[in-house]
């Protein structure tokens, strides 16, 4: 019997199966004449999927609910990079909203006086300025959500679900602080002499789960837009204008509810409430009635049975929206 110098096994042993063997050998090669049944159980077998095909949803939820550590990362990473470069860094997640409401404050609170009829003029076009501009950038956000990562796109395989829900994820990082702002300015507005003050009240505690229900429904919007842009970049240049007539419709710094007794009697009956229970006018409203005494705003609780609709409404139908275009992201 001859040695095999290679193994330093006997020439005769060759081929029969010893310790650890099996678990060593590497899987057998797709030779060709395999059917595409048999290659497809050789897929399955070790964990491969096609690329460019659709998932089930129910395996795609799976999956998306499975990278939540990536999508963490990656929101916080893209928020921290996003005013890196500039002299007051992160402080400007802050400044943006905060320079918004002086200039709304002065134009439509001082010099036009369109917030006519309310205690508190600052506190409301407060309020507004920054929970529509949590909407607002999330929107954005998911709008380019898949143009920006386009090489991670075709470089990686993971579902494409996770960029718009890290995209707004980043942004709430950065609202935390802008909120503790919001929050200074409401009770100092009531300091200052014709503004009616405000108290901190239980309501207060109430605000986390606002900003939840928004969280929830800015995702679902962003998954809309963010499968409209991928497939028609055009639309990107658009929403500008939507969201400013969102922002003028949805009483942002001003109550528009006070303008509709100037419309016509034949449409005052279906204006109104359309302004009044539209979501974004239902989170604004819910975030003045718990934070301020307006008269015109009580707390109301069916309300909040409004905005957990809208809530669940828009993410639902938001990932299912965005799931039914996913082979495409990247390859349009």
């Amino acid at each position: 019997m001859t040695t095999d110098t290679t193994t330093g096994a006997a020439s005769g042993d060759r081929g029969k199966p010893g310790p650890g063997r099996d678990t060593l050998r590497p899987p057998d090669p797709i030779v060709p004449g395999t059917s595409s049944q048999e290659r497809q159980a050789i897929a399955e077998q070790y964990g491969l999927r096609p690329m460019g095909v659709r998932p089930p949803l129910g395996r795609y939820v799976r999956d998306v609910s499975s990278r939540w550590a990536f999508i963490r990362v990656l929101g916080t990473a893209t928020a921290y990079s996003k005013n890196q470069n500039n002299y007051l860094g992160q402080l400007w997640a802050v400044l943006n909203p905060l320079l918004n409401a002086i200039v709304y404050v002065l134009i439509f609170g001082v010099l036009l006086k369109a917030t006519r009829g309310l205690e508190n003029a600052i506190a409301f076009i407060t309020i507004g300025t920054f929970l529509y501009r949590f909407f607002e950038q999330s929107v954005h956000a998911g709008s380019r959500s898949i143009a920006q990562k386009s090489n991670l796109i075709r470089s990686l395989h993971f579902p494409r679900a996770v960029l718009p829900i890290a995209q707004v994820v980043s942004l709430l990082t950065t609202l935390v602080p802008a909120l503790l702002v919001m929050l200074a300015i409401v009770l100092l507005s009531g300091l200052l002499p014709t503004y009616a003050s405000v108290q901190v009240t239980w309501s207060w505690l109430l605000l986390p789960a606002l900003v939840a229900l928004l969280w929830i429904f800015n995702t679902g919007i962003a998954f809309v837009v963010a499968r409209a842009v991928a497939i028609t970049p055009d639309l990107d240049n658009i929403l500008g204008f939507i969201l400013r007539l969102v922002m003028y419709g949805s009483g942002v710094i001003f109550p528009v509810t006070h303008y509709v007794d100037n419309l016509p009697e034949s449409v005052q009956g279906w204006v109104g409430p359309i302004l009044e229970y539209q979501p974004i006018g239902v989170f604004l409203y819910l975030g003045r009635s718990i934070l301020t005494q307006e008269p015109t705003m009580p707390h109301e609780p069916w309300m909040w049975a409004w905005a957990v609709g809208w809530a669940i409404v828009a993410f639902i139908a938001g990932f299912i929206i965005f799931w039914r275009g996913e082979e495409r992201y990247g390859r349009d």
